[in-house]
């Protein structure tokens, strides 16, 4: 039992570093934390933290990952209902999900979509692939009505996905609307970016 033991300790380790790490990224400019700051809130020596992470952009790297992550499984909801067109409120639902995550993770929010070093290819990997997680995620549902897969329809949910990262950020920066009427903001657009969809002549 010790190797699976010992891995498992590993593992917590690991995993207790890069939420350390994601916690002073989403603070903090890159620049401005350094390994030194990590490994003495961790209580660990530089060297332990660079057995785990090589460099402190590997650590970057990593907690953008496990951001993106959390992004996709904590607003996996699946409330569209059965009939012939999503639910209204099974959507309203969704986006309250999605509303919950970044209420409860703005930081996290915040330094996925705003944080990243300049032009970084691996960053904008992960935001490319997680963006596609989530127009995949949506063609999966909206198949149940008829939606088929195009470059059409693709172009309206890759909108959509703009559009609610652009006006979640500006929201969670100036609060000017309180989370019910943003909620519902977000409801009425969903719901016409869905109708375009489901109601295209191209599907």
């Amino acid at each position: 039992m010790q190797p699976a033991r010992t891995r498992l300790q590993v593992d917590i380790r690991r995993q207790q570093l890069l939420e350390l790490g994601l916690e002073l990224f989403a603070q903090q400019t890159y620049d401005g934390v350094s390994i030194d700051e990590i490994a003495k809130r961790a209580g660990v020596s530089k060297g332990l933290l660079y057995h785990y992470f090589p460099s402190k952009r590997a650590l970057y790297i990593a907690a953008v990952a496990a951001a993106a992550d959390q992004l996709v499984e904590e607003t996996d909801i699946d409330k569209h209902g059965t009939g012939a067109e999503p639910d209204p409120e099974g959507v309203r639902e969704a986006l309250r999900a999605f509303l919950s995550y970044v209420s409860r993770r703005r930081a996290e929010y915040v330094f996925l979509l705003s944080g990243g070093v300049g032009s970084d290819p691996e960053v904008a990997e992960i935001l490319e692939g997680t963006r596609q997680a989530l127009v995949e995620r949506m063609l999966t549902r909206l198949a149940r009505f008829g939606v088929v897969d195009n470059p059409a329809t693709r172009l309206r949910l890759r909108g959509w996905i703009g559009f609610l990262e652009g006006s979640t950020l500006d929201w969670v920066k100036t609060q000017e609307l309180d989370a019910d009427a943003f909620l519902e903001l977000l409801v009425q657009m969903a719901g016409h970016v869905l109708a375009s969809v489901i109601h295209s002549p191209a599907r």
